[in-house]
Parts: C-alpha cells; structure tokens; sequence
C-alpha cells in the first residue's frame, strides 16, 4: 500500500469520530463537515513519518478547529433570533444503521441543548472526557492547558449537565410507546390526552430561527404546552400528521402540515411523562429530511 493510500486509509478509519465530535461541538451538519475536510488537508499536508498516533493527532487537530468555529459563531449566535437548537440528524428506519457511528453515544438534542449553554473549551473537555473517553493527560495536550485546568472544566460542565438530566433511565420502547400515543392525540387535536401524557410542568423550547414562528422565550405548564399543539391541528383540520423516527439518536417525530414537512421533534422522558419538548422549525435545519409525507 503506497503512502498516499496507506495516510488516507488512517484519515477514513477516524472520520466517523471526527465528524462526531464537530457535531456535538458545532451542532450542525456543514460545520461539521467543514471541519473533517480541514482536518483532511491538515492531514494530508502533515509530516506522517513524525506523527507516533494518527488518531490522537487528527482528533487534536479536529478539536481546535471545532473550538475555534464555535468561538467565530458566537456572534452569529448572539444574533440569532429565539432560540438555538441543533441540526437534527434523524433515521427513519431504526433497522438501517446509517448514522450508527454518529450516534454511539449521547447526542440528544437535550444533551446539545445543555451544551449550548457551555463554554468552548468547557464544551470540548466534557465531551472529550464524558463522551470520547480520553485520559486528562491527552485532553490537556488537546486543549493546551494543565490537567489540573482540564477536571474544573469537566467538572463545572458535569454539574450543569447533571442538572438537565431525567432522573430515571427510560427504555427506548417505552419512550416510542409514550410518543405513539402523544402523536395520535396530537393529530387528532385531543387536548386533554395531550395533557395527560405530560407533567405538569413540562417545558418548550422552539426553534424558527427568524425563519419560521416560534416562541421567543420557554414555554412552561401541561395547558400550555398542549395548546400549542392543538392550535395547529385546530388551524389546519385534518391536515397534520406525525412520523415517528430517531431524532439524534431517540425517539421522536417528524410533524407534517398538508403533507409537507413543517418541524422536528424531541422530548425528555422522565416517569412516564413528557417533560420537555423541542421543536425544530427553521427550514435551514430542516433540508436533509423527508420533505414530503410517504405515503406507505
């Protein structure tokens, strides 16, 4: 195997880590591709008889490059209007493993809606520690920093994430089971079976970006939360429908209004009630999905 071939069968072998990464760093797909095609150049420009471990060297370099993207959006995020959630990845048949590399770990977007809410360098040691399993010692040589720097980091970004999370496990089918029977009374417009399939205190955040409405601040309460549902079923009679389908790796649905894709679902599970909902309006975060409803 030449060198060229044997470098770029080293690069393949770690993409789908790479890509993972810039993912949960950046929260979208193209900025997580722009970042694996940088870390290709940078590879395939590099000294590779100097370099002891492909792996750790390429997933170094993916890391400053992710920290340095998220610190150039800052800006645009700050200037984003309503609220920022991430780029869905969804599988629509749980039996292909398409995304299964993306998704071998916690990627939820309540997972990333937490993250958001982290520093750079916070966001990038945690991950590295928690999700990706890296020793101190390398996440220190990652980020630049002592090992002593790098456990405050993992620790502070621990509490807050901590603080987000279900205090119960939920099994898969019992979340898809909860969601089944949320999304036929979602399209019916059952307002009241809505709201018993939540806490009281549920929560909603959504994301239209400017582009599509949504509300500017979290909403809060079963009635509320339910009524939000209702007014589009209310607004369009028999013309919404749901799909099932993974959204970041767990159970969620895919809503369609007159046949056409209008947002993207994901909730928190927590004692047999919705606790939290997310929903994905922007269009932009919406093109890699199925636009249409299949009728199958």
């Amino acid at each position: 195997m030449s060198l060229d071939a044997t470098s770029t069968a080293q690069f393949e072998a770690v993409r789908p880590r790479l890509f993972a990464i810039a993912y949960r760093m950046l929260g979208t797909r193209a900025d997580a591709d722009d970042v694996v095609q940088d870390a290709w150049l940078r590879w395939h420009a590099s000294a590779h008889d100097s370099v002891q471990t492909p792996e750790a060297w390429l997933v170094t370099i993916a890391t400053r490059l992710a920290i340095d993207r998220l610190r150039s959006r800052k800006a645009e995020r700050e200037a984003y209007i309503g609220w920022w959630l991430p780029e869905p990845l969804v599988e629509l048949d749980e039996r292909t493993p398409e995304t299964l590399a993306e998704l071998s770990s916690d990627v939820s977007v309540a997972f990333m809606w937490v993250l958001e809410r982290l520093a750079p360098e916070e966001r990038a040691a945690f991950l590295l520690r928690q999700v990706f399993d890296h020793d101190y010692a390398d996440i220190a040589t990652m980020l630049g920093k002592t090992q002593a720097a790098c456990r405050q980091l993992v620790h502070r970004a621990q509490e807050r994430v901590r603080a987000q999370q279900p205090r119960f496990a939920v099994q898969p089918e019992t979340h898809r089971a909860l969601l089944g029977s949320f999304m036929q009374a979602a399209a019916s417009g059952d307002r009241a079976a809505m709201k018993a399939l939540m806490a009281d205190e549920v929560s909603l955040v959504s994301d239209g970006g400017g582009k599509a409405k949504s509300f500017l601040r979290v909403l809060h309460g079963a009635g509320r939360v339910a009524g939000v549902y209702w007014s589009l079923e209310h607004a369009f009679p028999g013309r919404v429908a749901y799909r099932q389908a993974r959204v970041n790796g767990e159970p969620g649905l895919l809503r369609y209004v007159e046949g056409r894709l209008e947002s993207a679902h994901a909730f928190i599970v927590d004692e047999g009630r919705i606790v939290a909902a997310f929903v994905i309006r922007n269009p932009d975060k919406l093109l890699g999905l199925p636009q249409a409803l299949s009728q199958d």
